[in-house]
């Protein structure tokens, strides 16, 4: 079974609607994941998704309610056959992060490219929906991709 981790800064907008979009998505193909999220800060660890990122999601069908915030940790790296981030601050934090022999991390948004590369904040903008709709389009990206193997650090 194929392990992603979707990363952000807080875990409570970007990567938790990333794990519940790609978590129904990839259901819905037939593939056989796990999923799970959390941020690159700790500071909202245990709280559920900030509710307007939550509402957004539940309009669109995707049930974000019993999700909890956690930082990332070293372990992740070796859990984890995918580490997809959200912006390339995520992928600074992260790599500094990564262990020799690790997931590498990368960003998302690379499974949609036509969206550019970084998934703004919600937090700041409001925009819920089009973040909803790069979420998407990378997840159905990443399941036309998916060969199950992680790439490692160097």
């Amino acid at each position: 079974m194929t392990r992603i981790l979707f990363v952000c800064l807080g875990n409570i907008c970007r990567s938790p609607s990333a794990e519940g979009v790609f978590r129904a998505r990839a259901t819905q193909a037939g593939l056989a994941v796990t999923v799970d999220s959390c941020g690159t800060g700790g500071w909202h660890a245990g709280e559920a998704p900030h509710p307007p990122a939550s509402a957004a999601a539940l309009r669109r069908g995707y049930d974000l309610r019993d999700l909890r915030a956690r930082q990332i940790s070293r372990e992740d790296f070796t859990r984890f056959d995918h580490i997809l981030v959200m912006d390339r601050r995520n992928l600074a934090d992260s790599l500094a992060l990564c262990p020799e022999g690790g997931t590498r991390p990368q960003l998302f948004l690379e499974y949609a490219p036509a969206f550019g590369q970084e998934v703004p904040d919600p937090w700041y903008s409001g925009d819920f929906d089009g973040v909803l709709d790069m979420i998407e389009a990378a997840s159905d990206g990443l399941i036309a991709a998916l060969r199950g193997r992680g790439r490692a650090c160097p």
